[in-house]
């Protein structure tokens, strides 16, 4: 079966609610189990972050004056609120960890997550060596963000998120970043504020319109000769491309703009917007790192 032939009829199974709600139950399930091969509890996890004083940390970061835009407001990685609850915030990190765990090894590996984020920051460093300040983009619950923070202890490093919650997770672990509950299309930063600016596994999370107006956004707040960089899913992957029918509806069923990454040429909307100097670096057998510059 091609690629094309597979994911047609996967958005066809997919149209059916009964159908989607069983696929977002089995996807769930499959992360949990995963999480257990590699020895971690996934309940014990979410147990212990409940255990925090969750309300105040959101209190602290959250911004009733921000609009999510509809995008952002279906159900996606399986829950029926998107990224807007503690259920998701309370599962993202232990998530990433079972999701990440096969990246290279069948089995599944403890550290596959702080692999990938080693292979993205390999690309990075030789390119922008000394950074002074860092804008991280769908930091989600600062994962990437911290990352960055060690990887550039010199940089004055920001985390930007839509999802409060999110957000009040990433500052229960003190650190000096600065955490900005703000939409990526209208960060509200000024012009020419930041020397990186970087988006973690945030863009197949969008409609390709939302992608544009970000990397527009993105383009703007950086300073002249400063870099744009992003980890996401490689389309042009042979995993995806030979992915059985059952595997592709579960990952489906929980990102549905997958079909509109997939088809977005991101070097050509780079150029369009304005950059220079575009790389596309795969990084993984399921990754690629994009580097541009402002010019």
């Amino acid at each position: 079966m091609t690629p094309n032939v597979a994911s047609n009829l996967v958005n066809a199974l997919l149209s059916y609610k009964p159908i989607a709600s069983w696929a977002k139950q089995q996807a769930r399930q499959m992360m949990i189990n995963r999480a257990a091969q590699i020895g971690i509890d996934w309940h014990d996890r979410v147990r212990q972050l409940q255990q925090q004083d969750l309300e105040a940390a959101l209190a602290k970061v959250h911004n009733p004056q921000v609009k999510y835009p509809s995008y952002y407001l279906r159900s996606f990685h399986g829950y029926e609120l998107g990224n807007l609850g503690w259920e998701p915030a309370l599962e993202v990190e232990v998530a990433a960890y079972a999701v990440h765990s096969r990246i290279w090894s069948q089995t599944g590996e403890r550290e596959g997550d702080a692999k990938l984020r080693a292979s993205y920051h390999q690309q990075l460093l030789p390119r922008v060596p000394h950074p002074q300040r860092i804008l991280d983009v769908g930091c989600s619950v600062g994962m990437s963000t911290r990352a960055m923070q060690a990887l550039y202890p010199q940089a004055e490093v920001t985390g930007l998120d839509l999802s409060p919650y999110f957000l009040a997770i990433a500052q229960l672990q003190p650190s000096p970043i600065q955490w900005v509950h703000a939409p990526a299309e209208q960060t509200g930063f000024p012009d020419r504020t930041f020397d990186l600016v970087s988006l973690s596994l945030v863009c197949h999370e969008l409609p390709q319109s939302a992608t544009r107006e970000i990397l527009q956004e993105m383009h703007r707040i950086l300073r002249p000769g400063g870099t744009f960089a992003l980890l996401d899913m490689n389309p042009q992957s042979e995993v995806y491309r030979r992915m059985p029918p059952l595997i592709l509806t579960l990952l489906k069923s929980t990102e549905p703009y997958l079909d509109q990454y997939f088809s977005l040429d991101m070097a050509q909307v780079l150029t369009e917007t304005g950059f220079g100097g575009v790389e596309i670096i795969p990084v993984s057998p399921r990754h690629r790192v994009v580097v541009a510059r402002k010019d």
